[in-house]
């Protein structure tokens, strides 16, 4: 059973451009690429495809059911509509889909370097485990297929050459959950120029996810997932 959304539409769709803009301010998106949606019952609000998000307005926002057919606005829905909504199907707490193209966590799944989680206490405290998934033709029904076996236990990933994923129970979580793997990426990528980068212990890591599950941050199978370590990509695209 969903989470009902408390604020009104108004109050969504200025939290929904409020993250946009911070997206194209923080160089998480560029041109048109990117796509943000929040649920609002058995609606969706949803920016519109090929649309900068920096100019974006809030009556330019668009309103689909949870089918992802258009329901009030001008224009057609994100190309990605797909991802979001198996997102809200398979995880009905979810109020919040946010996929920006970071140049940092993308840039590691093009050399096919995980992001390694357990280099920052508070990203195993807050996200879990950080998969990457395998690479799908973005706007296509292979989308969804790469994403759905990390979805049940996964708050944040990175699509292979295609940017990242993060949910939230509203727009702002998901939003935080992005800004933490860019500066992971840049942390890594840092490290790894000094000549060192050693990683949490097994111990560190149980530790840490415990506290993640107690604090409310992740759900017990992100911290089952944290603690195996993702030792490879999942989720094959559909053939034919």
């Amino acid at each position: 059973m969903s989470m009902p959304n408390i604020k009104s539409e108004p109050e969504l769709r200025q939290d929904l451009i409020r993250i946009c803009r911070m997206m194209s301010l923080k160089n998480y998106v560029a041109a048109t690429d990117g796509n943000v949606t929040i649920r609002m019952g058995d609606r969706i609000i949803a920016t519109p495809s090929g649309v900068n998000k920096g100019f974006l307005e809030a009556d330019q926002l668009l309103v689909t059911d949870l089918d992802g057919q258009l329901v009030s606005g001008v224009g057609r829905p994100t190309t990605e509509i797909r991802i979001h909504l198996l997102v809200y199907q398979m995880r009905p707490e979810v109020q919040a889909v946010v996929h920006a193209h970071a140049p940092l966590a993308t840039a590691f799944s093009i050399a096919d370097i995980l992001l390694p989680a357990d280099l920052l206490p508070e990203v195993i405290m807050t996200l879990g485990a950080i998969p990457t998934t395998e690479y799908a033709t973005p706007a296509s029904e292979e989308g969804p297929e790469v994403i759905r076996p990390w979805v049940p236990s996964c708050d944040a990933m990175i699509l292979k050459r295609h940017g990242t994923l993060t949910l939230g129970r509203d727009v702002y979580e998901a939003y935080n959950r992005l800004e933490k793997i860019e500066h992971l990426a840049a942390v890594a990528l840092a490290a790894h120029s000094l000549g060192r980068s050693p990683r949490l212990s097994k111990a560190q890591v149980r530790r840490l996810a415990q506290i993640g599950v107690d604090s409310g941050y992740i759900s017990p199978a992100a911290a089952q997932l944290a603690c195996a370590g993702v030792k490879k990509s999942a989720g094959k695209p559909k053939k034919g």
